[in-house]
């Protein structure tokens, strides 16, 4: 069930479509086969946009982007961001590339890779995840480690998790991790959680 975190080349391209709005613009998203959400924007990554926050011309990661709906969707709220995109399924990374084509971001780089391995070196104000649940908390918490090294002093994690998908370890992982870790919002069931890396 993890087939959306894995490569799978040989998985038959059946390609659809959606568009949903943000912050007043339509955006239109190509999907497929393989890639996690392909019917439309999860309520997860539609609650984590709406509550993300960006400083001005802020270098932001979405790690785990998939087809890309989160760092595009951020893009359209704080057009100033500098976003970066990074996925493990080359799928999703191509799909990602695409959809920032066709809603008209020049400026956004996709890269298809493991965890931050595509930036290594590079710093950056903000991460965002939508994390990779059934890949296993051992493959989530290795992100959350990766995100955490990527962050400048002040730097911000933001990442959704389900009550259900065990919401309170991931809050006591990234608590470990950066000394504090919030839960800013929640909604039917979701937490949105917020660490910031320490000076």
């Amino acid at each position: 069930m993890d087939h959306y975190f894995r490569p799978r080349p040989d998985l038959e391209s059946r390609p659809t479509a959606f568009t949903v709005t943000v912050a007043g613009r339509a955006l239109r998203f190509r999907t497929d086969r393989g890639v996690f959400s392909r019917g439309g924007l999860d309520a997860g990554s539609r609650l984590l946009i709406e509550t993300v926050t960006l400083e001005p011309a802020a270098r932001l990661l979405d790690l785990g982007a998939g087809y890309g709906a989160v760092g595009l969707a951020l893009k359209a709220r704080f057009p100033d961001a500098r976003v970066t995109m990074i996925d493990i399924n080359p799928r999703a990374a191509a799909l990602a590339e695409h959809n920032a084509a066709q809603n008209g971001f020049s400026d956004v780089r996709v890269f298809a890779g493991d965890g931050i391995a595509p930036v290594a070196g590079e710093r950056f104000d903000a991460v965002v995840i939508n994390p990779p649940i059934r890949a296993g908390k051992a493959v989530v918490f290795r992100l959350y480690r990766e995100a955490h090294d990527a962050l400048v002093p002040g730097g911000v994690l933001w990442a959704v998790v389900h009550k259900k998908h065990g919401a309170p370890s991931h809050r006591a992982a990234l608590q470990a991790l950066f000394g504090e870790a919030a839960v800013v919002r929640r909604e039917r069931g979701y937490h949105i959680l917020q660490a910031i890396k320490r000076a």
